[in-house]
Formats: structure tokens, sequence, C-alpha cells
């Protein structure tokens, strides 16, 4: 049996996205990374520069925050604190989305807190900071939420050390 002549698959290179087009419009600094798997715009932003960032899509009609979470890149690796943002309308039967994407060093990860744009950053932060260590910056009352005061470490950090010594609970 014959194989069929290879067909030409070079991929495409992809534009950037419509709201990484506003953003850089408006000479802010936002990198295109492409569209996830739900074919959600992906976007770029440097610690620094997030909080005018995320005012410009605000002010753009992104006034929801769907998610706020963070993920470990892998040991020794950045951290990553990200946003999900939507248009909450009444005309809007599929409301647009973008996600934003800081990436931080592993050894200091500082980011401004998006708290004061949009409330439901509040436990959103508080959680990324109490299982990554990511200190939102400007947030109101960052405590850990899930672990107690007293754990050592970032507990869903890939290089995380479980304790070896746990106390055992009386549970009656």
């Amino acid at each position: 049996m014959e194989t069929p002549p290879a067909e030409n698959t070079a991929i495409e290179p992809v534009q950037p996205g419509p709201y990484t087009l506003l953003l850089q419009q408006q000479n802010l600094s936002a990198e295109f990374l492409g569209y996830g798997q739900d074919k959600v715009e992906m976007i770029s932003v440097a610690p620094q520069d997030l909080l005018q960032v995320a005012k410009a899509l605000r002010e753009a009609g992104f006034n929801y925050l769907r998610l706020q979470c963070g993920y470990d890149e892998g040991a020794g690796e950045r951290l990553v604190s990200v946003y999900q943002l939507t248009q909450v309308g009444d005309n809007l039967r599929t409301p647009p989305e973008v996600r934003l994407k800081v990436f931080l060093p592993r050894d200091n990860p500082r980011v401004p807190s998006v708290y004061w744009l949009w409330k439901a950053a509040d436990w959103q932060e508080r959680e990324s900071f109490d299982m990554f260590g990511i200190v939102y910056e400007g947030h109101p009352n960052l405590i850990r939420i899930l672990s107690q005061e007293d754990v050592m470490g970032w507990p869903l950090r890939k290089d995380y050390v479980t304790p070896d010594l746990y106390e055992l609970q009386d549970a009656y």
C-alpha cells in the first residue's frame, strides 16, 4: 500500500487577538500568548503593569472577575497569577472573555492586588497567597484562609516538602 504524499502541515502564525491589540494601542505592556482550549484570548502582563492593564480592560467593559488563581510551572520555575475577566451585560448571549497571566519569580512573587477593581478578588487572592506564597500588594487582609497560621511553606508549590511530624488529632 502506498503512503499518501505529505500535506503542507506548516502552522500559520496566530495574529494577536483583539484585546491584546486594544492594550497595545494604548501603549500598555501586553504580550499575546495565543488562545486557550476554550478559545479565550490569553495575554501575558508584567507584574508592574497589571493594574494599568486591568483598569484599561475594566474601562473596555470587563466588569466581572470570573476567576483568579495561581499555579506553579514546576520545581524551580516561575509562579503564575491568572485572571479571567468577563463582560457581563443584559444583551450578551456569550459574553467576551480574556485571560491575563502574570509570570512571577519564585524567590519573590509579588504582584499588585486587583481587589480595588473587582471585589471578587478578595478570597481568591488570599487562596493563591495561602497555597503558592504569591503576595498581592495592597490587598486589605492578605492572610491564610485554608492553612493554619503556623504552616511553613506553600502547600501547592511543586517543590513543597511535607513535614514529617503531624500532630494526632482526637476527633471525639
